[in-house]
């Protein structure tokens, strides 16, 4: 029998392009092939030579104004609330003055193209030079601030490890906002909006008065988005967003600020399912969440966020070459999703396995046609049956004695069977961020930062909606199947036995403590030919768990404060900006970073327990990028190598083993990837009306190590495997298309309306791997001509894409002071259903039928528009 550890150079058995910058062309695809010399030769060749010559030639200017400005680009936020939607997302950003972030974050951003790979704790987004990112996962969640696109309308965004004065920046960049009330548009700003997306309506306005003679300015802006059902069906959208700020400049070195803002979103959810389901309803879309209930549509799956957000800002002109900015905020609030949650009943989820048409091909033949006719032809078989959820419950008499921890207490009613839960995760996080910058010489200039956060992140489940039932009991099922012993199963050993009504927090109820200080300097030089910077930073990070209940399974640590975990992390950058002439520049970026593992995954199981996965370290990530800059009167381009690495990181999720038949938490440590690239992006105007822009980024990002896992039972110390190697190394990173290309054309016409098209391709789309199927222990057994072995190690691969985008305005002005517009935006005009965006592989598997269980798949929406009235004086 041959292993996977046979494998010498990777051990991914996928095929495909294995570095796809680095390697000979012949590895892309003919319409990459084309595109790639095309641009390549324009950068090689001088495009900007070539097409200058049309007009009078401009000579070198090496002024300032002319600098190269990669990587910072001004992005603004018109469609930016119409792409979002509520997805947890930074990089559907719309325009900017450099073409290649443009196009990749507006018209890649639709199939989840992330650039360069990198998933969002790699990417620092700050406002008012505060860092928002969440603290336990490290990501920015933009649906805080979402429906503010009058606030947040230009932002400054830094694409790698550039240089920063407001924070020290990570591998993937920096998104700044700045939310002053004085630096908002001065004026009213109304509109509406239409879609056929994620809402369906959106009311926005905003008023902000400048800044008056007496130094006060003031600025209000709020929105509301909604739809009764969105795109996919049983979905549903109600939003409302707020902005408040008010700034004074109490003389010409002083000025305070005071914003608030917010954004209460409640949305029905989409689950993803498996290519038989979309096939048996005909519905890419297809949405196992929602049934009817009393003749109503309802869905499951309701996420209710609101997490509003106070920021004071003190601007000081300490000298007229030094500043100094300091921010205090305060932030709160809630984060839930509601879902079913059962005990002793079946399975609600009409897509389980059991229930569709291909588990009954083998296991009861003469089932399979009539289950096929119901999943086509019948809603209660292919959606959630309420009405049946409410039956069970109301005739589900039970008694439980020494009800609530009380001896004697009796009580009689109907148990539900089945409920709906809110799982919640609350957080409140406060903290201070102070940034000193004095140009020591027209040449020179120092930046020195400090920060404090704190962030406490409360997990608990609250009983939602009991369906008709009188009570829930709290108990863990597994642990009552598994042990023969009433007490491991309570879930609150200070309450034994409790009866659960609507309202009542349940289940488990901790918290997760993060503190961090961080101190970075970052100094940058100009000479004639060449710019210069250096930056570092240095960071304490501890976290901690914090248990409310006293868990059956775990009573000695489950309850109380754990042990802190304690990490010293640092960082170096620097980089350089070459002028070869006034137009022609090149810049190269290095970085290298520890940092320490995410708080979100460095427990084993929080919700019970407070046992850190084991061999838990710090990650190191560094990374490289050299690129050409192109900007000339009628060409503007940039072309980008780049290499980076991440190493040593935690994956930690839980799953139902069908082996081990019980929830486990799957952990591993030494998980590396590298992602290295290429990035080709080019703006022409061919003449005065008529604007080109062609983009390319072909990125190869793999795991890049054999990973070492751990095993155990969720619901006791049970180890089931240890020191299980994974043999990940060459498997692609999934979620995302790794090669895309964009061909766009637009006409500006000079009576104020424009209009234009572009057509995109994306490929090397994969799902991640399930880590447990790539091992020895999954192919025992095996031989290479088993049909599992094949199975169990493929890459899923999903089909490469087309799609094209059109998009249309026209502004007029009234009486010279009022402005009218009018926008308009169709994407995938052409409207592809069979473009599967994303998905994963599940991590339940049986390794004898790897078929029993197949990947889960999410299509792109097929042909949609966002049409906005806008009007402004």
């Amino acid at each position: 029998m041959k292993v996977p550890c046979l494998r010498t150079d990777a051990d991914s058995p996928t095929t495909g392009a294995p570095f796809a910058l680095m390697t000979p062309l012949r590895h892309h695809s003919p319409a990459s092939r084309t595109l790639l010399v095309l641009l390549a030769s324009a950068f090689a060749f001088g495009l900007e030579a070539q097409i200058d010559t049309l007009v009078n030639p401009a000579p070198p200017d090496t002024s300032a104004a002319n600098r190269p400005q990669l990587p910072v680009f001004t992005l603004t936020t018109d469609d930016l609330d119409g792409e979002l939607g509520n997805q947890d997302i930074s990089g559907i950003l719309q325009s900017s003055r450099d073409p290649f972030t443009a196009v990749a974050g507006f018209n890649f951003g639709q199939a989840r193209f992330r650039i360069r790979g990198y998933d969002g704790e790699n990417t620092v987004v700050t406002i008012n030079g505060v860092r928002v990112n969440d603290l336990e996962t490290g990501w920015a969640v933009w649906s805080n601030w979402a429906g503010l696109n009058d606030v947040t309308r230009w932002m400054q965004v830094r694409t790698g490890t550039g240089p920063s004065r407001l924070v020290f920046g990570s591998l993937g960049g920096t998104t700044d906002m700045d939310i002053r009330p004085s630096a908002l548009r001065k004026g009213v700003r109304a509109s509406y909006a239409s879609a056929n997306r994620a809402y369906r309506n959106r009311a926005m306005f905003t008023y902000a008065t400048g800044m008056n003679p007496k130094g006060w300015s003031f600025a209000v802006s709020g929105s509301r988005r909604w739809a009764e059902e969105g795109y996919v069906e049983g979905t549903s959208f109600d939003a409302y967003s707020y902005y408040l700020g008010a700034e004074k400049r109490i003389n010409a070195n002083h000025s305070i600020s005071l914003s608030a803002f917010g954004a209460a979103i409640t949305q029905g959810r989409q689950a993803l399912a498996v290519q038989e389901a979309y096939d048996l309803t005909d519905n890419p879309w297809y949405n196992p969440n929602w049934g009817y209930q009393a003749g109503q549509k309802r869905n499951a799956k309701m996420s209710r966020d609101h997490k509003p957000m106070i920021l004071l800002t003190h601007r000081m002109q300490v000298s007229p070459a030094t500043r100094l900015t300091t921010s205090a905020y305060y932030t709160f609030g809630r984060d839930g999703l509601t879902g079913l949650n059962w005990f002793d009943a079946k399975d609600p989820r009409p897509d389980y396995y059991r229930y569709l048409p291909s588990y009954f091909r083998f296991q009861d033949a003469e089932q399979f046609g009539p289950q096929t006719n119901a999943w086509q032809n019948d809603v209660n078989t292919r959606q959630l049956n309420w009405d049946q959820f409410w039956f069970a419950n109301r005739k589900n008499i039970y008694q439980v004695e020494n009800a609530n921890g009380i001896t004697g207490n009796t009580v009689t009613g109907n148990r539900s069977k089945y409920v709906v839960e809110e799982v919640r995760q609350d957080p409140t996080r406060f903290g201070l961020n102070s940034v000193w910058d004095k140009a020591l010489s027209d040449r020179t200039h120092v930046t020195i930062g400090a920060s404090f956060h704190q962030q406490k992140t409360h997990y608990f489940r609250v009983m939602d909606d009991l369906l008709g039932g009188d009570f829930w009991l709290d108990i863990d099922q597994f642990a009552d199947r598994d042990f023969n012993d009433t007490l491991i199963s309570q879930n609150d050993l200070t309450t034994t036995n409790k009866l659960v009504r609507e309202g009542d927090v349940f289940g488990h109820d901790y918290n997760i403590h993060t503190r961090v200080a961080d101190l970075f300097g970052q100094w940058e030089r100009k000479w004639t030919r060449v710019e210069a910077y250096l930056g570092a930073n240095i960071s304490q990070t501890s976290f901690w768990r914090e248990g409310n209940l006293r868990n059956g399974r775990f009573p000695d640590n489950s309850f109380g404060e754990s042990e802190k975990q304690g990490f010293l992390g640092y960082g170096l950058k620097g980089g350089l900006i070459g002028k070869i002439t006034g137009r022609h520049f090149v810049t190269a970026n290095l970085a290298y970073i520890v940092r320490p593992p995410a708080g979100s995954v460095a427990y084993l199981s929080p919700r019970v327990r407070d046992a850190v996965v084991s061999g838990l370290t710090q990650e190191r990530a560094s990374g490289a990028d050299v690129s050409y800059v192109l900007k000339a009167p009628r060409v503007k381009g940039r072309a980008t190598l780049y290499y980076s690495r991440i190493a040593d990181q935690v994956w930690n999720r839980s799953y139902y083993h069908d082996e081990f038949l019980t929830i486990v938490n799957y952990t591993m440590t030494g998980v590396d990837q590298v992602h290295q690239g290429i990035e080709l992006g080019v703006e022409a105007n061919l003449t005065s009306t008529w604007q080109l822009t062609a983009v390319h980024a072909g990125g190869d990002y793999r795991y890049d190590s054999r990973p070492t896992a751990t095993v155990t039972r969720n619901n006791s110390d049970e180890v089931f495997a240890q020191d299980r190697t994974v043999y990940w190394k060459g498997y692609r990173v999934g979620g995302m298309p790794q090669s895309a290309s964009s061909l766009g054309l637009r006409y500006n016409s000079p009576k104020f309306w424009f209009a234009g098209a572009s057509a995109n391709h994306f490929r090397h789309i994969y799902l991640d791997p399930n880590p447990d199927r790539r091992t020895q222990e999954a192919l025992e057994n095996l031989v290479t001509s088993d049909p599992q072995w094949d199975g169990l190690l493929n890459q899923t691969r999903l089909d490469d894409q087309f799609t094209v985008d059109l998009f249309a305005g026209k502004s007029w002005m009234l009486k010279r002071k009022y402005r009218l517009a009018v926008n308009v935006s169709v994407s995938n005009v052409l409207n592809n259903r069979d473009f599967r965006v994303g998905g994963f592989e599940q991590l339940r598997y049986d390794r004898m039928d790897p078929d029993r269980f197949p990947p889960k798949y999410s299509y792109l929406f097929g042909r949609n528009y966002f049409a906005m009235l806008t009007f402004s004086f």
